[in-house]
Protein backbone atom coordinates (compact mmCIF):
# COMPACT_ATOMS: atom_id res chain seq x y z
CA UNK A 1 0.00 0.00 0.00
CA UNK A 2 1.48 3.39 0.96
CA UNK A 3 4.32 4.63 3.07
CA UNK A 4 3.47 6.02 6.47
CA UNK A 5 1.15 8.99 5.92
CA UNK A 6 2.34 12.43 6.88
CA UNK A 7 -0.17 14.08 9.26
CA UNK A 8 0.17 17.63 7.89
CA UNK A 9 0.63 17.42 4.14
CA UNK A 10 -1.03 20.80 3.62
CA UNK A 11 1.79 22.56 5.49
CA UNK A 12 4.60 21.12 3.37
CA UNK A 13 6.44 22.76 0.49
CA UNK A 14 6.14 21.49 -3.06
CA UNK A 15 9.46 19.62 -3.14
CA UNK A 16 8.71 17.75 0.09
CA UNK A 17 5.19 16.98 -1.10
CA UNK A 18 6.61 15.58 -4.32
CA UNK A 19 9.09 13.45 -2.37
CA UNK A 20 6.32 12.00 -0.24
CA UNK A 21 4.14 11.39 -3.29
CA UNK A 22 7.02 9.47 -4.87
CA UNK A 23 7.03 7.31 -1.72
CA UNK A 24 3.26 6.81 -2.19
CA UNK A 25 2.41 8.66 1.04
CA UNK A 26 -1.39 8.58 1.00
CA UNK A 27 -1.90 11.87 2.84
CA UNK A 28 0.45 13.71 0.46
CA UNK A 29 -1.16 12.10 -2.60
CA UNK A 30 -4.65 12.95 -1.42
CA UNK A 31 -3.68 16.55 -0.68
CA UNK A 32 -2.04 17.11 -4.06
CA UNK A 33 -4.91 15.54 -5.99
CA UNK A 34 -7.66 17.38 -4.10
CA UNK A 35 -5.84 20.71 -4.28
CA UNK A 36 -5.37 20.48 -8.05
CA UNK A 37 -8.47 18.68 -9.32
CA UNK A 38 -10.43 21.79 -10.26
CA UNK A 39 -7.54 23.58 -11.96
CA UNK A 40 -6.57 20.52 -13.98
CA UNK A 41 -10.18 19.82 -14.95
CA UNK A 42 -10.63 23.39 -16.15
CA UNK A 43 -7.36 23.28 -18.10
CA UNK A 44 -8.35 20.01 -19.81
CA UNK A 45 -11.86 21.26 -20.54
CA UNK A 46 -10.48 24.45 -22.11
CA UNK A 47 -8.89 22.24 -24.76
CA UNK A 48 -11.38 19.37 -25.12
CA UNK A 49 -14.68 21.15 -24.35
CA UNK A 50 -16.14 17.88 -23.11
CA UNK A 51 -16.60 16.95 -19.45
CA UNK A 52 -16.07 13.20 -19.80
CA UNK A 53 -12.98 13.61 -22.00
CA UNK A 54 -11.58 16.24 -19.63
CA UNK A 55 -12.00 13.93 -16.62
CA UNK A 56 -10.27 11.08 -18.48
CA UNK A 57 -7.44 13.39 -19.49
CA UNK A 58 -6.95 14.52 -15.89
CA UNK A 59 -6.88 10.97 -14.55
CA UNK A 60 -4.38 9.86 -17.19
CA UNK A 61 -2.22 12.93 -16.53
CA UNK A 62 -2.18 12.25 -12.78
CA UNK A 63 -0.97 8.70 -13.31
CA UNK A 64 1.80 9.88 -15.64
CA UNK A 65 2.75 12.68 -13.27
CA UNK A 66 2.95 10.47 -10.18
CA UNK A 67 5.02 7.92 -12.09
CA UNK A 68 7.74 10.54 -12.57
CA UNK A 69 7.17 12.87 -9.64
CA UNK A 70 10.41 11.66 -8.06
CA UNK A 71 12.21 13.80 -10.63
CA UNK A 72 10.37 16.99 -9.69
CA UNK A 73 12.96 19.60 -8.65
CA UNK A 74 10.78 22.56 -7.75
CA UNK A 75 11.83 24.75 -10.68
CA UNK A 76 8.17 25.72 -11.03
CA UNK A 77 5.20 25.36 -8.70
CA UNK A 78 3.95 21.80 -8.38
CA UNK A 79 0.51 22.96 -9.57
CA UNK A 80 2.08 24.49 -12.70
CA UNK A 81 4.07 21.30 -13.32
CA UNK A 82 0.87 19.25 -13.10
CA UNK A 83 -1.03 21.71 -15.28
CA UNK A 84 1.55 21.39 -18.03
CA UNK A 85 1.23 17.58 -17.94
CA UNK A 86 -2.57 17.66 -18.20
CA UNK A 87 -2.41 20.21 -21.04
CA UNK A 88 -0.07 17.91 -22.97
CA UNK A 89 -2.42 15.00 -22.30
CA UNK A 90 -5.47 16.97 -23.47
CA UNK A 91 -3.71 18.22 -26.60
CA UNK A 92 -2.69 14.66 -27.41
CA UNK A 93 -6.28 13.50 -27.08
CA UNK A 94 -7.49 16.41 -29.21
CA UNK A 95 -5.04 15.51 -31.98
CA UNK A 96 -6.11 11.86 -31.77
CA UNK A 97 -9.77 12.88 -32.01
CA UNK A 98 -9.01 14.99 -35.07
CA UNK A 99 -7.18 12.08 -36.71
CA UNK A 100 -10.10 9.74 -36.03
CA UNK A 101 -12.58 12.25 -37.42
CA UNK A 102 -10.48 12.77 -40.55
CA UNK A 103 -10.22 9.02 -41.10
CA UNK A 104 -13.98 8.58 -40.78
CA UNK A 105 -14.64 11.46 -43.16
CA UNK A 106 -12.34 9.89 -45.74
CA UNK A 107 -14.47 6.76 -45.53
CA UNK A 108 -17.59 8.79 -46.19
CA UNK A 109 -18.92 8.47 -42.65
CA UNK A 110 -20.74 11.48 -41.20
CA UNK A 111 -19.02 12.59 -38.02
CA UNK A 112 -21.38 14.09 -35.44
CA UNK A 113 -20.31 16.53 -32.77
CA UNK A 114 -20.29 14.90 -29.34
CA UNK A 115 -19.95 18.05 -27.20
CA UNK A 116 -23.58 18.12 -26.01
CA UNK A 117 -23.33 16.95 -22.43
CA UNK A 118 -24.24 19.66 -19.91
CA UNK A 119 -21.28 21.19 -18.09
CA UNK A 120 -20.59 20.05 -14.55
CA UNK A 121 -22.60 21.98 -12.00
CA UNK A 122 -21.92 22.64 -8.36
CA UNK A 123 -23.64 20.74 -5.59
CA UNK A 124 -24.47 23.76 -3.41
CA UNK A 125 -28.03 23.97 -2.11
CA UNK A 126 -29.71 27.37 -2.35
CA UNK A 127 -33.13 28.95 -2.60
CA UNK A 128 -34.83 27.83 -5.86
CA UNK A 129 -34.96 31.30 -7.48
CA UNK A 130 -31.37 32.14 -6.57
CA UNK A 131 -30.16 28.73 -7.73
CA UNK A 132 -31.91 29.07 -11.08
CA UNK A 133 -30.50 32.55 -11.63
CA UNK A 134 -26.98 31.42 -10.73
CA UNK A 135 -27.17 28.43 -13.07
CA UNK A 136 -28.47 30.57 -15.93
CA UNK A 137 -25.62 33.02 -15.47
CA UNK A 138 -23.07 30.23 -15.17
CA UNK A 139 -24.27 28.57 -18.36
CA UNK A 140 -24.27 31.89 -20.22
CA UNK A 141 -20.65 32.51 -19.21
CA UNK A 142 -19.53 28.97 -19.95
CA UNK A 143 -21.14 29.05 -23.39
CA UNK A 144 -19.43 32.35 -24.17
CA UNK A 145 -16.03 31.03 -23.07
CA UNK A 146 -16.61 27.80 -25.00
CA UNK A 147 -17.11 29.92 -28.12
CA UNK A 148 -13.61 31.40 -27.92
CA UNK A 149 -10.90 30.03 -30.24
CA UNK A 150 -9.01 27.26 -28.44
CA UNK A 151 -5.76 29.22 -28.26
CA UNK A 152 -7.60 32.08 -26.52
CA UNK A 153 -9.80 29.80 -24.42
CA UNK A 154 -6.93 28.01 -22.67
CA UNK A 155 -5.18 31.27 -21.83
CA UNK A 156 -8.41 32.81 -20.57
CA UNK A 157 -9.42 29.88 -18.36
CA UNK A 158 -6.00 29.63 -16.73
CA UNK A 159 -5.58 33.40 -16.25
CA UNK A 160 -9.07 34.62 -15.41
CA UNK A 161 -10.92 31.60 -14.04
CA UNK A 162 -7.97 29.88 -12.32
CA UNK A 163 -6.10 33.05 -11.41
CA UNK A 164 -2.72 31.86 -12.66
CA UNK A 165 -0.08 34.53 -13.30
CA UNK A 166 1.14 35.44 -16.78
CA UNK A 167 4.38 33.56 -16.10
CA UNK A 168 2.62 30.44 -14.78
CA UNK A 169 0.24 30.41 -17.73
CA UNK A 170 3.09 30.86 -20.20
CA UNK A 171 4.99 27.96 -18.65
CA UNK A 172 1.94 25.70 -18.55
CA UNK A 173 1.04 26.36 -22.19
CA UNK A 174 4.57 26.60 -23.56
CA UNK A 175 4.08 30.19 -24.71
CA UNK A 176 5.96 33.45 -24.36
CA UNK A 177 4.58 35.76 -21.63
CA UNK A 178 3.93 38.41 -24.28
CA UNK A 179 1.79 35.93 -26.23
CA UNK A 180 -0.19 35.12 -23.08
CA UNK A 181 -0.85 38.80 -22.49
CA UNK A 182 -1.97 39.40 -26.07
CA UNK A 183 -4.27 36.37 -26.21
CA UNK A 184 -5.77 37.17 -22.82
CA UNK A 185 -6.60 40.73 -23.85
CA UNK A 186 -8.13 39.54 -27.11
CA UNK A 187 -10.14 36.86 -25.30
CA UNK A 188 -11.54 39.43 -22.86
CA UNK A 189 -12.45 41.73 -25.76
CA UNK A 190 -14.31 38.94 -27.52
CA UNK A 191 -16.19 38.09 -24.33
CA UNK A 192 -17.03 41.73 -23.64
CA UNK A 193 -18.53 41.90 -27.11
CA UNK A 194 -20.52 38.70 -26.48
CA UNK A 195 -21.72 39.33 -22.93
CA UNK A 196 -23.70 42.09 -21.32
CA UNK A 197 -21.54 44.31 -19.07
CA UNK A 198 -23.32 43.19 -15.92
CA UNK A 199 -22.23 39.57 -16.32
CA UNK A 200 -18.79 39.90 -17.94
CA UNK A 201 -16.95 39.82 -14.58
CA UNK A 202 -18.85 36.95 -12.94
CA UNK A 203 -16.38 34.16 -13.72
CA UNK A 204 -15.25 32.66 -10.43
CA UNK A 205 -18.08 30.13 -10.26
CA UNK A 206 -17.82 28.82 -13.81
CA UNK A 207 -16.63 25.35 -14.85
CA UNK A 208 -17.04 23.92 -11.34
CA UNK A 209 -15.44 20.64 -10.45
CA UNK A 210 -16.01 20.08 -6.76
CA UNK A 211 -18.08 18.13 -4.28
CA UNK A 212 -18.86 14.53 -5.18
CA UNK A 213 -17.13 14.66 -8.57
CA UNK A 214 -13.87 15.88 -7.05
CA UNK A 215 -14.03 13.30 -4.25
CA UNK A 216 -14.78 10.47 -6.67
CA UNK A 217 -11.82 11.37 -8.88
CA UNK A 218 -9.52 11.61 -5.86
CA UNK A 219 -10.48 8.11 -4.74
CA UNK A 220 -10.07 6.65 -8.25
CA UNK A 221 -6.61 8.13 -8.64
CA UNK A 222 -5.50 7.08 -5.15
CA UNK A 223 -6.68 3.52 -5.73
CA UNK A 224 -4.89 3.30 -9.08
CA UNK A 225 -1.64 4.73 -7.70
CA UNK A 226 -1.50 2.74 -4.47
CA UNK A 227 -2.23 -0.55 -6.23
CA UNK A 228 0.66 -0.14 -8.66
Amino acid sequence: MSAKSHPAASSLGDVELARLCALRDEAALRHVITANNQRLFRAAWSILKDRAEAEEAVQSAYLKAFDRIGGYEGRSALSTWLTRIVINEALGRLRANHRRSAALELQGVTVLETYREALMRGSEVAAPDANVAREQLRLLLEQAVAGLPQSFRSVFVLREVEGMSVEETAEALGLLPATVKTRFLRARKKLQDALAPEVSGALSGTFPFAGAACEAMTERILTAILMR
